[in-house]
């Protein structure tokens, strides 16, 4: 693509796209600003990379529309537009080539039970293992060693990569993307205490139901339900090595990051963000919008939408923040109050 051919692809995500230098030089891939190099594109939108603005060799780097570039390269040519980050998604979504990982048809080694409805355009690698009355909808790829047991439900254009394993019943949606070695449907950990210590298996006889344009990463487990559906809701994006247990609700298009854990029957709202690691304990609730930071022990609900919870128990920000304040300074105020306690005694000694 041209710098121009780039100018014009990005004017129908958004409102002003200014260039500034030529655009009659050729683009043939994108790199991080450190790096990039003659014919490449890159992209600034924190404060702390405009620093490479002077030393960069791109042929063209995206920037936010405040970002004064007159001092900078003349080789290089800025585009500038209200959000430089997404605008160079859309570019990646451009240069990105579409992954093979299957292809179109049903390979010879893959097992195909009875009663299969299979859309058109689907492909089936190899070893796969689809189950009884299984549906798969149009242009779904279904990667080698993939299995779906009995009664599996599979929309129209989702991916599933090598070696997922999907129990039965699983409903999944349009557009989802699921990586290597997830396993949807599992049974909750759900077993009865006995007067003599042991336990009884309580029965999972629910489902899990997946959402339209779901992303869900590499070695994520989604416990079934004991009864009804564990869910996750349309847009949802699920990070690697998550952990979401029976009968949980996940609202539309949250984000949970790599190795959270969601115990059982949790609802988190809409447009929630969990961090890296934070824990769940059951049966609690978040509103929509709220902010969960690496970490944190959710330990009772949160009602109020879009407030940020640190800490361990998690409580809102500013009051955690003030209380590690406070401990940050325990031994100084621990050394006030011996000196304060010397003094009493010295006066009781006069």
């Amino acid at each position: 693509m041209t710098i121009k051919d780039i100018q014009h692809y990005l004017e129908q995500f958004f409102d002003s796209v200014e260039l500034e230098g030529s655009g009659e030089g050729v683009v043939s891939s994108p790199a991080k600003i450190e790096s990039a190099q003659q014919g490449q594109v890159s992209f600034v939108a924190n404060e702390k990379y405009i620093k490479y603005l002077s030393s960069t060799a791109a042929s063209l780097v995206l920037v936010h529309r405040s970002v004064s570039v007159e001092e900078f390269s003349k080789n290089t040519s800025f585009i500038k537009v209200s959000d430089p980050y997404t605008a160079f998604v859309f570019l990646l979504k451009k240069f990105a080539l579409p992954r093979s990982i299957a292809s179109k048809g049903i390979h010879a080694t893959a097992v195909i039970g009875e009663g299969v409805s299979i859309g058109e355009d689907v492909s089936i690698g190899a070893f796969a293992v689809i189950g009884d009355r299984c549906s798969i909808g149009s242009n779904a790829v279904i990667a080698p060693h993939v299995v779906l047991l009995h009664d599996v439900s599979v929309g129209d254009d989702t991916v599933l990569f090598p070696s997922v394993t999907c129990y039965d019943g699983t409903l999944i949606g349009k557009r989802v993307v699921i990586h290597s070695g997830s396993v949807i449907g599992a049974d909750g950990f759900g077993f009865a205490p006995q007067s003599d210590g042991s336990y009884v298996k309580i029965p999972q006889m629910g489902i899990v139901e997946i959402g339209d344009d779901v992303e869900i990463g590499a070695n994520v487990t989604i416990d079934r339900a004991t009864m009804g559906s564990t869910v996750i809701g349309r847009g949802a994006k699920i990070d690697n090595l998550v952990q979401i247990a029976h009968n949980c609700r996940i609202g539309d298009d949250t984000v949970i990051a790599a190795q959270a854990g969601i115990s059982g029957s949790v609802t988190v709202g809409r447009q929630c963000i969990i961090g890296g690691q934070a824990g769940f304990a059951g049966h609690l609730e978040l509103a929509d919008g709220i902010k969960v930071a690496a970490q944190a022990g959710i330990s009772k609900s949160f009602l109020q939408p879009g407030i940020s919870l640190r800490g361990y128990p998690a409580q809102p920000m500013r009051d955690q923040l003030k209380h590690e304040a406070m401990l940050r300074n325990l031994g100084a105020m621990k050394a006030k109050l011996d000196a304060l306690e010397s003094e009493l005694k010295e006066l009781k000694v006069k």
